[in-house]
């Protein structure tokens, strides 16, 4: 609102019209300064008067007023000029203060205007860069869960053990919701207790002996019931249910997600805190679940992987049959040698310093040197005989319709083929020799369980007694 400051106030006026009033009001002076030339040289020779005195006084006043004027303007203009100055070093807070309504009046309000809109950008920019490091800390939080989740199917499509999948998947998920510790319980097999199975963290050993049956009915009826059970500060839980998570998990805040396989939980996934004033959310949730569904998949396909390598009975790198079927048909051969009467045999091989001579040449003439000699074993024994891997560098031969000393004709014939083909080697350390152990039904046992540990008795007597040899019998 305009200020009415009166007709005969410069303050209304603008600085054109000021610096000419006070350009008019000095050029008086020059005028005084030839008046009083006229008066002093000229004048006296005529007579002083007085009305020349009284001009002289009133137009050094007039220049005194024009003075004062062009000064006031000079010295608004210099003080707009360091509020600028002031404003162009970055100090935005700062408000100039105008009072009069002129050209530099509206050059001050303009100065504020243009702060204020600069204050109110750089607010704007303030809240921009917060947000901004949210969005950033969100990309960089999945970035970290991709990474592992990544980490974890690698594992799971290597066929990694299950144990080493579901101890980097709970290390990973401890990352979660400022997680101070992460901890996986497992249904134990055919019963309705879970006990804890993998536990990540700083002093977590404590969780090692923790189990949780029916007797507690709180925390087990909502992981059987499919739900998710959170623990913090908005949480309301009942009190059995608070006391087992604070009294034996030793945790004030803890997320916990059930594993379901084939509509059954089989696991619990949980992460957890000491923190006051904390809460989970909806995101915590969602990635903890993505966790918890890649340790469902893990702990699937080591079902699968389990259920092919009993569907298995040969082994990959000799073509020979693996241990778990030798074991299966030791004991068909038993009970068909019982029902009729009839001997059957059975045979360990053991390559001599395996592992030395595995540490000094490498994969590649190991593999070539059990291959060769499961060669050397099928060639020596008939069609009815089986012939398997049953460790590293340890065979097996099942010999129905043969007794001990029969069988001991068949180990020494092996034995003897395998220290002639590697004779001729110049090099001492790849001079390859074999021990055997040989036992038979009912002699040494009626299982095949008691027939393999006695033939790996027997074996480990012909390791002792210098290798490369044979044993039927442990000697008094």
């Amino acid at each position: 609102m305009a200020k009415n400051h009166g007709f005969l106030s410069l303050s209304s006026r603008g600085l054109k019209h000021k610096l000419m009033i006070s350009a008019a009001l000095m050029s008086v002076l020059p005028l005084l300064v030839s008046a009083y030339l006229v008066s002093s040289h000229i004048l006296p020779q005529v007579g002083l008067k007085i009305d020349i005195i009284a001009s002289l006084l009133i137009s050094i006043f007039i220049a005194a007023i024009g003075f004062f004027v062009t000064k006031e303007v000079f010295d608004r203009v210099l003080s707009v000029t360091s509020e600028a100055k002031m404003i162009a070093e970055g100090d935005v807070t700062h408000k100039m203060d105008v009072s009069d309504e002129d050209e530099v009046g509206d050059l001050g309000n303009a100065l504020n205007k243009l702060t204020q809109r600069i204050r109110s950008n750089m607010d704007e920019l303030k809240t921009y860069g917060e947000r901004t490091t949210e969005i950033n800390l969100g990309i960089q939080k999945r970035v970290v869960v991709l990474s592992s989740l990544l980490q974890i199917s690698s594992q799971i499509a290597q066929a990694e053990k299950l144990d080493d999948v579901l101890k980097i998947a709970v290390e990973k998920a401890r990352f979660l919701a400022s997680s101070d510790l992460a901890y996986l319980f497992f249904r134990e097999d055919k019963q309705e207790i879970f006990s804890m199975r993998v536990a990540e963290g700083i002093n977590s050993d404590y969780l090692s002996d923790i189990k949780i049956g029916p007797s507690e009915d709180a925390f087990y009826d909502i992981v059987n019931a499919n739900k998710v059970l959170i623990s913090d500060k908005q949480g309301l839980l009942p009190e059995k249910l608070s006391l087992f998570i604070h009294d034996k998990l030793k945790l004030k805040n803890t997320l916990a997600l059930p594993i379901y396989l084939h509509k059954r939980v089989v696991a619990v996934l949980g992460v957890g805190n000491m923190r006051a004033d904390f809460s989970y959310t909806k995101e915590d949730i969602e990635l903890l679940d993505i966790f918890a569904k890649q340790i469902a998949i893990a702990v699937e396909n080591d079902i699968l992987v389990l259920n092919v390598k009993k569907l298995e009975i040969k082994d990959t790198l000799t073509g020979l049959y693996n241990e778990a079927y030798m074991r299966s048909r030791l004991q068909e051969e038993i009970k068909r040698a019982i029902t009729y009467q009839r001997p059957c045999a059975f045979i360990i091989l053991d390559v001599d310093y395996f592992k030395k001579f595995s540490q000094a040449f490498g994969s590649l003439q190991t593999e070539s040197v059990i291959k060769r000699i499961a060669m050397l074993i099928k060639d020596s024994t008939r069609e009815i005989d089986r012939v398997g891997r049953i460790g590293d560098d340890e065979f097996a031969v099942i010999l129905p319709e043969k007794n001990k000393r029969q069988a001991q004709e068949t180990a020494e014939d092996i034995r003897k083929k395998v220290e002639f083909s590697y004779s001729e080697d110049t090099d001492p350390a790849k001079k390859i020799t074999i021990s055997a152990g040989v036992s038979e039904n009912p002699v040494d046992g009626i299982s095949s369980n008691e027939l393999v540990e006695k033939a790996r008795e027997f074996l480990g007597i012909a390791k002792q007694s210098g290798r490369n040899r044979v044993v039927i019998f442990k000697e008094r």
